[in-house]
């Protein structure tokens, strides 16, 4: 399939977005207003300070709503009443290590969460298309060198892989028992993308934010595993995804292989160390790390993971358009001309008229 005009896609369609107060939410959002969407969002308030969801003050400029994604009742009641066109479900416990701390809540957000949102859309009277956002996570990691495929074992270490793993079970029995069945008018899929930067992210524990913290206090940068490697994309390259999947699989006269799971993940190119991406930070930003191992006894961490794309650019002409450098550079800038004093929502604006333009 050809790239379509997102523009055309979802111009005065109404978008309903669950995590919108968080980092990839507030893009999403923002991305779709740009696009002219009418956007609904439905999250727990923003999970840090600062947050790029004020910084770009969509509470203002969408419908906005405060509640708890583990309440099936608001959970239907918010989808019933704005009866969205799409539906993208980025709501969850996104942290590894958090994970640990809190087994029970990671588990309960982002599977019987994502089941609250699925159990509500079994119900629509209206025709909707919609995404499900998990994450690379969702496989059994073996440290492979290749890139995993959609038809990969799921699996998951630690409590928020599992849960991911566990969250693309329960999208795949809804769609098999209620969804791919005669008159019905929703259309699901998922989407699994891995660790994305960009400006705006101010979340703990994630190296990024983690290093512009540091680097606006002119402190070094503290990396507790160097050498573990991770698929590094701007947070624009899988969101461009999820909206392609979205659009195609609105249009399709039948749903077939587009009602399933996609990946989307950055070229092979981009899968480097985290030592390969501070040192890059530093281009743009000069500064310096240090080994420092965390207190205590060490979590388990992935040391490889990477995702292979051939499914969605055979099926949507998906591809990443950043490379590594570009990449870093661009979340870089947007910190640095933030913390000069720049509009957040003006460089975020013209950051998406780069990424569409490919620049």
């Amino acid at each position: 399939m050809e790239n379509l005009d997102l523009k055309t896609i979802y111009s005065g369609r109404k978008v309903w977005i669950s995590g919108h107060t968080g980092f990839k939410g507030s893009w999403l959002a923002e991305w779709l207003l740009e696009l002219g969407a009418e956007v609904s969002g439905y999250s727990l308030q923003p999970p840090t300070r600062p947050s790029l969801f004020e910084q770009l003050e969509l509470a203002k400029r969408l419908d906005h709503h405060i509640a708890d994604i583990n309440d099936a009742i608001a959970v239907r009641a918010a989808i019933h009443e704005f009866k969205p066109d799409f539906v993208f479900h980025l709501a969850a416990q996104p942290l590894v290590r958090a994970s640990y701390r809190n087994p029970v809540e990671t588990f309960s957000t982002n599977v019987l969460g994502t089941a609250h949102v699925l159990d509500a859309l079994r119900d629509a009277s209206h025709p909707c298309t919609a995404v499900f956002i998990t994450t690379d996570k969702c496989y059994e990691n073996r440290d492979w060198v290749h890139g995993y495929r959609e038809n990969d074992r799921l699996g998951g270490y630690d409590p928020y892989s599992a849960s991911k793993a566990a969250a693309e079970l329960v999208i795949d029995s809804y769609r098999r028992s209620f969804f791919n069945q005669p008159g019905s008018n929703v259309r699901i899929a998922s989407a699994r993308a891995g660790n994305v930067i960009g400006g705006g992210d101010w979340a703990e524990d994630r190296i990024v934010p983690d290093a512009i913290r540091h680097l606006i206090h002119g402190k070094s940068i503290p990396v507790r595993n160097p050498r573990a490697t991770r698929p590094w994309q701007h947070v624009l390259e899988p969101l461009g995804g999820y909206l392609s999947l979205a659009a195609h699989l609105s249009l399709a006269k039948e749903s077939g292989e587009l009602a399933s799971a996609f990946n989307f993940g950055p070229n092979v190119q981009s899968n480097r160390s985290v030592e390969e991406l501070v040192t890059e930070i530093f281009k743009s930003w000069p500064g310096q790390w240090e080994h420092l191992p965390p207190p205590g006894p060490a979590l388990h961490e992935a040391r490889l993971l990477h995702l292979n794309h051939d499914k969605a650019y055979h099926l949507l002409g998906w591809e990443p358009k950043w490379n590594f450098a570009t990449t870093i550079k661009h979340t870089v800038d947007w910190y640095r001309n933030v913390n000069d004093g720049g509009n957040a929502l003006e460089i975020t604006r013209r950051q998406i008229r780069q990424f569409e333009g490919g620049r």
